[in-house]
């Protein structure tokens, strides 16, 4: 990456190590948050086996923290109230 990308913020997200996978409910909760800006923005997977096939849903909010365990914490919360909102309609 180039020198002007990293001072200005352009290119990639920073991926972060991957936190705890969760049961609730019949899903999958995977919390994903990843480093932008300086703070960890909200980011998840939420998925289901249906049918025999696993489906998933890519859960991005704009919330962002300064602490991955805030980070992780919200991206929790937040795939739980998806769920108990939509259901399965998340993934058609």
């Amino acid at each position: 990456m180039s020198f002007f990308k990293k001072l200005f913020g352009g290119g990639d997200p920073t991926p972060q190590a991957p936190a705890k996978t969760l049961e609730y409910k019949g899903y999958t909760i995977q919390p994903k948050p990843f480093q932008e800006g300086g703070q960890y923005q909200t980011c998840g997977i939420i998925s289901k086996e249906i049918d025999g096939a696993v489906k998933e849903h890519r859960l991005i909010r704009a919330d962002r923290f300064p602490s991955l365990d805030d980070a992780t914490e919200t991206t929790v919360r937040k795939a739980r109230q998806v769920i108990d909102e939509q259901g399965d309609r998340i993934f058609g």
